[in-house]
């Protein structure tokens, strides 16, 4: 029975440990494109929530949810300035990232509203923000990163313990060219108690050594 036992419990850390895999794509041609970059911008992220009924009808209907949506995508920006700002202060990056208040500011004065900024391209966003390149992406969920409540989310272990409630994407592109550089896709699950600052720095820390403008990835 104990040896049994010791098997499910070595078959589930395997299960655990390969769904663990991240999904990350950096380009080939990253170092030829980015060897000057020296400024990215962070853009609000285009955050969607399937929420059930009831829920959206205490967030005050369609109206409501996508104003929420919009604010999780402010968060998650936050979020991501707040990790790049500790790892430039940390001398762990190579490149700055632009205040996000004035990135903000920018695409406010210029009319660019979150429903505008797909029909832009990566290079008229550079040009526009005066940056060397763009941090955009999206994040799908089931349940609001900060909803006031004692849940958060986590990495998917895999097994059916687990709900899987939604998924992070991250990607920057070169602002000349608006080619794709790299791109990080991680699933997300429910946990116990976080916020949205501390959800995005475990994420970040999952592909440190696989973030290009990382001195780690360099060495």
């Amino acid at each position: 029975m104990k040896h049994l036992l010791l098997v499910f419990a070595l078959l589930l850390t395997a299960g655990a440990a390969s769904a663990q895999t991240r999904e990350i794509y950096t380009s080939p041609k990253f170092k030829e494109l980015a060897k000057d970059h020296k400024v990215l911008a962070i853009l609000p992220f285009k955050a969607t929530l399937s929420l059930r009924p009831n829920e959206v009808a205490k967030n005050g209907g369609a109206e409501g949810v996508h104003q929420l949506e919009q604010r999780e995508g402010l968060n998650v920006q936050s979020a991501l300035q707040s990790y790049f700002l500790k790892q430039k202060q940390d001398k762990d990056i190579s490149v700055d990232v632009q205040d996000i208040a004035k990135t903000n500011a920018l695409l406010a004065k210029n009319n660019i509203t979150a429903e505008k900024l797909p029909t832009m391209t990566m290079e008229e966003l550079a040009q526009l923000l005066g940056v060397d390149g763009i941090i955009s992406g999206t994040f799908e969920s089931s349940q609001p990163f900060s909803n006031g409540a004692a849940i958060a989310m986590t990495m998917v272990v895999g097994f059916s313990g687990s709900t899987n409630t939604g998924k992070l994407s991250i990607n920057i592109h070169d602002g000349k060219t608006g080619e794709l550089l790299w791109k990080y896709d991680k699933s997300l699950g429910r946990g116990l108690g976080s916020d949205t600052g501390s959800i995005i720095t475990v994420i970040m820390r999952k592909a440190s050594r696989q973030f290009p403008y990382s001195k780690e990835f360099k060495s």
